[in-house]
């Protein structure tokens, strides 16, 4: 099985989508369509901050990838937000944030709509590439949408 990781990952997301820009910022890289980079349609985060600390991604060879899908596809795998996690890094009494290779909702921005797994596995990456397809198209027609 192959090891998936944050460069297997951005070869992927490079190879799949057309015309994507990537920024990279303090121990996160930042997946957007288009030159404008007004809004991601994906991330992939190494360490923790001080607003996100929940999926304690300090740990060695940890990274966490993020995923804005549609509001219908979040409802759909995880029901109707649930808000934002406590506090950064506060405990939850439904999910564990800190669990690999497991489609979660964001902690922080799963009221918006974005999904996360850290370190995912082949599996598990197969199972998001429909998520990431999803993403970019979203992007594709907010850009369009701004172009008019």
């Amino acid at each position: 099985m192959p090891v998936i990781d944050e460069a297997s990952i951005t070869q992927y997301i490079t190879d799949t989508f057309g015309d994507i820009q990537i920024a990279t910022a303090e121990g996160c890289t930042f997946y957007f369509h288009g030159p404008d980079r007004k809004f991601p349609f994906a991330t992939l985060v190494t360490k923790d901050n001080d607003s996100d600390r929940t999926s304690n991604l300090d740990r060695p060879s940890v990274f966490r990838l993020n995923i804005g899908v549609s509001r219908a596809t979040y409802h759909s795998l995880f029901g109707a937000p649930q808000g934002r996690a406590k506090a950064a890094g506060a405990a939850d009494p439904v999910r564990d944030f800190t669990v690999l290779d497991q489609l979660m909702p964001h902690p922080v921005y799963g009221q918006m709509f974005w999904v996360c797994v850290l370190n995912p596995g082949a599996a598990t990456f197969q199972a998001v590439q429909p998520l990431l397809a999803e993403a970019y198209h979203l992007a594709v027609a907010r850009q369009a949408k701004r172009q008019g």
